[in-house]
């Protein structure tokens, strides 16, 4: 009876621990198959996003709160009725960081067919290398859904990261083909505004890119940059489409919401003052209030856009941010074009009239009252040929590229005839003097080869060793003024191709400075003979920029102010900076050069040619 009574007891136990068992398997297993909490993207970055030492100066876990603005904006891509976000920010905002959150939240949480686009595949894979993998490194949370990157791993390379139920992609905005080759649901297109205004022949990149998202109804458009041009400026546009959101933040006394404006900081103090109270308050004093986004559009849902500067970041301070204004300031519009876009996140707009003014630099004209102006440190030349003669500009540069021009003038003759391109390479050759005797030859000098192209790669190609560079001119939005020279032509010659619209751009910024402590400034001659006159001058001043759409686009292009105008003096002036670019002189070591040989010729060094494939091995006195 007792034996009985210890069996059934033993049972008894076994059954309760099986039940048990069996309980905590069926809980187990509905752990695993229930769907996960919901989370967006802010909060799933602040449970497992950690934040790389290579890229962050606060490695670690990621925390949203650090930056309060972020959180809104990365919050949007989690709300099912918004379609687009759009950030049109300055520089030190976090805006990558931002992208990189979006990027993991869908390899983990969301899977997702994701692609990136940069401007270009360039941009793209350092994107992928110095940003993504280190991510992908430090964040547990995702570091094993992606297998190591192999070259022969199809779903692993620098530029495409597969994992479970999705992958990313990296292109650049250049290459048509990866733009349209397969479905997106997650898009994210960063610093849009310097997307070239064509993919090939395939049109706008922007465009390619949204095209692939058309099969998902839950796609999101991320569209991130720093604004440039007000008239070309996509991510402008994208904004001004948009909910159009500024970040506020509460007075800390009066308590009223306003954004961060540069028109109310004060310099004396760098404090900012409330446009309501008008109590100043400093940069910390602000930032620890309360912040919300204030939208101008609040009817429009479904596309989110969010404006942020450089006075909301906490990695820049107030009176950092002062300074750099003054320094822009003083150096110039090109410098300070750059601080409007970088710092305050806006785009530049040139005042109506502002173009450079023929008569305005007729009148300043100066005497030098010797070939080289003592400041001169280094001279190049641009040349333009034409059916019936070569025009050629001879101009001397100094810091900050302040410029003078030395002489302008013309060799009559057919360009087909060697006898004309002889007498080019002896002018090449010439030594120009200073005041006290010095002399300085032509450091480089930019040929044109738009027209008679064979002879102009032949002559450029026997004087490479003396930087004697071919050149051409490409239009367009976008292109680089310096391009990466090519031998693709019959004479393996070193041809540079130039974005002549940039390089106007900069050309005509620079005919504006009236200051000679700006950036850019041109001095011009007086004295008769050296070329100066009122034709060189309508000449350079003969384009203006304008504005038209294509293909619903808005771009610019620059045009004649007069039908039938001469444009020469402007391509060579063009031409010639472009060559000082190419060389990127050491203007500070070349001062301590001639200073210290009074009265001695100082020259390039041009008797060594370099080595196959080298065009510019740096300067040597």
């Amino acid at each position: 009876m007792k034996k009985l009574t210890a069996k059934t007891k033993k049972n008894t136990k076994t059954k309760k621990t099986i039940k048990a068992k069996t309980l905590r398997l069926f809980k187990e297993i509905a752990r695993i198959l229930s769907p996960p909490p919901k989370l967006t993207v802010s909060e799933w970055a602040d449970q497992y996003r950690k934040l790389s030492s290579e890229s962050s100066a606060e490695p670690g876990q990621w925390r949203t709160d650090r930056a309060p603005y972020q959180k809104e904006i990365m919050d949007a891509v989690s709300d099912p009725e918004v379609e687009k976000i759009v950030v049109m920010c300055s520089s030190q905002v976090g805006k990558t960081e931002i992208q990189l959150n979006i990027i993991g939240y869908h390899i983990d949480y969301d899977p997702a067919p994701i692609m990136v686009v940069m401007p270009t595949e360039l941009l793209a894979k350092a994107f992928s290398k110095k940003r993504l993998a280190t991510m992908i490194r430090d964040t547990p949370a995702i570091k094993d859904k992606i297998s190591e990157s192999k070259s022969r791993d199809g779903d692993n390379t620098i530029l495409e990261k597969g994992f479970p139920g999705g992958y990313v992609v990296m292109v650049g905005a250049n290459s048509p083909t990866n733009l349209s080759s397969r479905p997106i649901r997650i898009l994210l297109a960063d610093e849009v505004d310097r997307f070239p205004l064509s993919a090939g022949n395939e049109g706008d990149p922007l465009s390619l890119a949204e095209k692939r998202t058309t099969t998902f109804h839950n796609k999101k458009k991320i569209f991130v940059s720093t604004p440039t041009d007000k008239e070309t400026s996509r991510i402008e546009v994208e904004f001004e489409a948009s909910s159009k959101e500024e970040w506020n933040l509460a007075c800390p006394m009066c308590g009223r919401y306003q954004p961060l404006s540069w028109s109310q900081i004060r310099f004396d103090d760098e404090t900012m003052e409330c446009k309501y109270c008008k109590e100043r308050f400093s940069e910390f004093e602000w930032k620890e209030q309360p912040g919300i986004w204030i939208p101008s559009k609040p009817e429009i849902t479904n596309v989110r856009g969010f404006h942020l500067n450089a006075l909301a970041s906490p990695w820049e301070r107030w009176g950092t941010i002062i300074d750099n204004f003054r320094e822009a300031k003083a150096k110039g519009k090109e410098v300070l074009k750059t601080w409007v876009n970088t710092t305050l996140g806006e785009s530049w707009e040139d005042q109506e009239g502002e173009m450079a003014d023929e008569e305005a630099l007729l009148k300043r004209r100066e005497r030098y009252g010797c070939e080289l102006p003592d400041k001169v440190l280094i001279i190049t030349a641009g040349v333009d040929v034409q059916d019936d003669r070569l025009e050629i500009e001879v101009v001397g540069w100094s810091h900050n590229f302040e410029s003078w021009g030395i002489e302008y003038r013309q060799f009559m003759g057919d360009t087909t005839n060697d006898m004309v391109w002889k007498d080019l390479d002896q002018y090449l050759m010439k030594e120009f003097s200073f005041e006290d005797g010095n002399k300085l030859m032509i450091s480089c000098c930019c040929v044109d080869s738009g027209y008679n192209a064979s002879d102009v790669y032949k002559f450029c190609k026997k004087r490479e060793h003396r930087r004697i560079f071919a050149i051409k001119g490409k239009g367009g939005y976008g292109i680089p003024f310096i391009g990466k020279p090519t031998r693709s032509n019959k004479e393996k010659c070193a041809l540079f191709t130039l974005g002549v619209d940039a390089g106007k751009s900069k050309l005509i910024s620079r005919l504006k400075v009236q200051f000679e402590e700006e950036t850019g400034y041109c001095h011009f001659p007086i004295e008769s003979g050296r070329g100066y006159d009122q034709y060189y001058f309508k000449a350079l001043t003969s384009e203006r920029r304008v504005v038209k759409y294509s293909k619903g686009e808005r771009q610019f292009e620059w045009k004649k102010k007069k039908s039938g105008a001469r444009n020469e003096a402007l391509d060579l002036r063009n031409y010639a900076t472009a060559a000082v670019e190419i060389l990127n002189p050491p203007f500070d070591v070349l001062e301590k050069t001639i200073k210290n040989k009074p009265n001695q010729n100082i020259r390039v060094d041009n008797s060594q040619k370099p080595r196959r494939g080298v065009v510019n091995r740096g300067i040597e006195i």
